[in-house]
């Protein structure tokens, strides 16, 4: 090679490094240089009566669904931590009868168990009171008179089971329908096969809120992860309180044109860098761009709770976007009229190894109200027909007492499901006496997923992606429809 040769290809070399590293200081700073740029844009589309501009929405890769569809979206309520069953909507008279006594070993024997592993097994019977609501007389705690109120329009599934005992891999589980980590969630899933319906707002949003007890499990955001699928499918997370996302204002001394045009010349070299490689991340990084331009509009007048009437306030029991639960069901209301593809809202605080008898209760006081009311408001705006709700958490309890509260249980556990296809006013499925196993109409967190998107108008067994030369779907080589909850 000649000494003129080795420094063309040299200089090449080092524009090309430049180029790299400009990019990738620039992708450090950019959330905030592109979303700040909006203000202009939309400052001239106000004045002039124009329209907030528009993304280009993904449109899901199904372009004809496979079912006729009920639901169009999905608010998952998830109580992490792993609500006791035996407290909230699985009454067992005859544990109660047997509190304090021996466990029987021809439930538990070889049986895998959390921390009570190998120590003496004691009977811990419901440590508050269950009461018969609605037209049909549903049994549920005392403690959610409220949803009580509203448990015509719910399915209680006390028949759930899952195959993870402790707290990372059974979110991981049910989020994924695999305790492997690095597959897509379950909402990515759905906003790559069904696209978004938002014209400013992500397709997938998690909302995150801590309750008053001590038990805070760490809740990882790659339980939200689009996994294999390009990146543009992930969860966003907006924060309760103070930005919703981070960088949302313009950094301090840096004026609009100056970001914009920064944010021009990145986008430039972005597309000009994926003309070449055709790279879905690349791609995905220029749609983000494009999101966060119309986030910067579109998120502060979703948070801006002051627009809802005093008695909507009242009704969820929220003074506005505080980062409680109350306040993120009715931002998940907001969403979902913006046209959010799945909203899911993380509550922590019910891993209850011990005090169980209190902190349900203050459990309960967080979450009752608010959720009836989601389900209230959303019928009162004809969205609940095509909004399908979920609660639940990640596993359930033991029957027998740690102390004064439970271990992780695996093999039983409650969640329920209203709106979006779903048959109000029923039970399904039972555990045994003691709420040791689920005994009848078993369903399995691949059941409950299939049964998700199918009311979505998807076939489970047919949204697959192909990677490292296995097709991947949600619920992996199981899963059936639940077809005795749907109406």
């Amino acid at each position: 090679m000649t000494a003129a040769r080795f420094d063309a290809g040299a200089r090449s070399l080092i524009r090309l490094q430049q180029r790299r590293t400009f990019l990738g200081q620039a992708a450090r700073g950019v959330g905030a240089l592109a979303l700040s740029s909006i203000a202009g844009r939309d400052a001239l589309a106000a004045a002039t009566g124009a329209s907030a501009p528009k993304l280009d929405r993904w449109p899901g890769v199904l372009q004809n669904l496979h079912i006729p569809p009920k639901a169009k979206r999905v608010i998952w309520l998830c109580m992490a931590g792993g609500p006791s069953h035996l407290e909230t909507f699985d009454p067992k008279p005859k544990l109660g009868e047997l509190h304090g006594k021996d466990m029987p070993e021809s439930f538990t024997k070889g049986q895998p168990i959390a921390q009570l592993q190998g120590k003496k097994l004691t009977c811990f019977g419901p440590q508050h009171p269950f009461k018969r609501f609605g037209k049909a007389g549903i049994e549920i705690c005392e403690l959610f008179p409220q949803l009580g109120s509203v448990i015509d329009d719910i399915c209680v599934i006390r028949s759930m089971r899952t195959e993870a005992i402790n707290h990372d891999p059974a979110h991981t589980f049910i989020n994924t329908g695999t305790t492997i980590s690095g597959r897509p969630s379950m909402g990515s899933w759905i906003t790559y096969g069904l696209g978004s319906q938002a014209d400013n707002l992500p397709g997938f949003v998690v909302l995150t809120s801590a309750g008053r007890g001590g038990q805070m499990q760490p809740i990882s955001s790659r339980q939200w992860s689009a996994g294999f699928l390009p990146s543009r499918f992930q969860g966003v997370h907006f924060r309760g309180q103070g930005d919703p996302v981070l960088y949302l204002t313009r950094p301090p001394g840096v004026t609009e044109s100056r970001q914009r045009d920064v944010v021009s010349a990145v986008q430039k070299l972005n597309e000009m860098r994926n003309s070449v490689v055709d790279d879905p991340e690349v791609a995905t990084r220029i749609t983000q761009y494009e999101m966060a331009f119309a986030m910067q509009a579109s998120v502060p007048e979703l948070m801006d709770l002051s627009q809802e009437p005093a008695a909507t306030l009242e009704m969820y029991g929220t003074k506005g976007a505080d980062g409680s639960f109350a306040a993120n069901c009715l931002l998940a209301r907001r969403l979902a009229e913006r046209g959010t593809r799945f909203i899911q809202l993380y509550h922590r605080d019910w891993d209850h190894h011990g005090n169980v008898k209190n902190d349900i209760k203050l459990k309960a006081e967080e979450v009752d109200r608010p959720c009836a009311a989601l389900l209230t408001d959303l019928k009162q705006r004809g969205m609940l027909d095509d909004t399908l709700v979920i609660w639940g958490g990640e596993f359930g309890r033991t029957p027998m007492g740690q102390g004064s509260g439970r271990d992780h249980h695996m093999k039983a556990f409650s969640m329920w499901a209203a709106g979006g296809g779903i048959k109000g006013g029923i039970v399904h499925g039972a555990t045994d006496e003691l709420g040791y196993n689920a005994a009848e109409d078993i369903c399995e967190v691949h059941d409950l997923h299939a049964t998700m998107l199918h009311l979505l108008g998807v076939d489970h067994r047919r949204l697959t992606v192909k990677f490292q030369g296995r097709d991947f779907r949600l619920t992996d080589v199981h899963g059936k429809v639940v077809t005795k909850i749907l109406a």
